[in-house]
């Protein structure tokens, strides 16, 4: 199936077109994959407990908002 550029925010939270746009932009899930495991770790050490739920938080909604900001922004 493949990933359609007039994609709608509930179509971005698909578990399918989320794979496959991670596929397409092999760089950007790479950057991702950093962005998710170091958040918490940056949130630790610069506000404490706090700081690393936010960074789960904040890493968990980058991941799956990504396909649809990316795609949005004209990427």
């Amino acid at each position: 199936m493949p990933l359609r550029s007039g994609l709608s925010f509930t179509d971005s939270l698909n578990s399918d077109q989320r794979r496959q746009f991670y596929e397409r932009h092999r760089s950007i899930a790479i950057l991702m994959i950093l962005i998710v495991f170091l958040s918490p770790f940056a949130g630790l050490s610069v506000t404490g407990l706090f700081g690393a739920v936010l960074g789960v938080l904040f890493s968990v909604a980058g991941y799956y908002l990504m396909p649809y900001a990316w795609l949005k922004l004209g990427g």
